[in-house]
């Protein structure tokens, strides 16, 4: 695994300089790494993986925080035009519960990075944490913000697991998932107090542990 020191820091550069670095050293198939719901109290945690082509019209493209859901909903069916590989990969609720979400996360990346119909060849990947693969790879604080892969990646991530929680909504009416997805407003915490945590709830997180049978 290589370290961040080969990718010097600085302060003002462009959201393709670590993919160009990669490039330059050889790499050819840079995939960006990123995830969607490590906070909520129900739901899975989603991670996407991309691999952009090296022109890329990135107009509006930065982290899906910064992004309204009007502006993830148009771009990401330009990334999935565009990309030259998408990787989707969940753990469940239950993964979450079994493993604790940093696992879960790094599970669920993996599972994106498997996925991709192209191999990737290095990765970018958003945190401080490194992936438990032989692929090399760079870990990027922040990288939805320094890296457009990663950006694309962390759209992609969040409007799947949006899909998800609305889906869920309907197999788990009451707990408003199609609004807040999963996450621990005052609405979802009353219906959690309410209803009882179902299914889709991280039973290990507070918010909902002390709503179970057995607590």
């Amino acid at each position: 695994m290589e370290e961040m020191s080969l990718f010097p820091e600085q302060q003002e550069i462009s959201v393709l300089h670590f993919e160009n670095l990669a490039r330059r050293r050889g790499f050819r198939s840079v995939a960006g790494i990123d995830e969607a719901g490590r906070g909520p109290l129900a739901g899975p945690v989603v991670a996407a993986a991309v691999i952009l082509p090296e022109c890329f019209d990135s107009r509006g493209l930065t982290d899906s925080k910064k992004l309204s859901d009007k502006q993830r909903q148009t771009l990401y069916p330009h990334i999935r035009e565009q990309a030259l590989a998408v990787g989707i990969g969940v753990a469940s609720a239950e993964d979450i519960d079994r493993l604790n979400i940093l696992q879960a996360t790094l599970l669920a990346m993996g599972r994106a990075v498997g996925r991709l119909r192209l191999p990737p060849d290095y990765l970018l990947v958003d945190g401080i944490t490194p992936l438990p693969t032989s692929i090399p790879q760079l870990t990027l604080k922040q990288g939805d913000s320094r890296s457009l892969s990663v950006a694309a990646a962390s759209v992609v991530a969040k409007v799947v697991r949006d899909r998800i929680m609305i889906a869920l909504d309907r197999n788990y009416p009451g707990y408003g998932f199609a609004g807040h997805k999963g996450y621990g407003c005052r609405a979802h915490l009353d219906a959690i107090a309410r209803l009882r945590p179902c299914p889709q709830h991280r039973r290990s997180f507070r918010g909902v542990r002390e709503h179970l049978e057995d607590a």
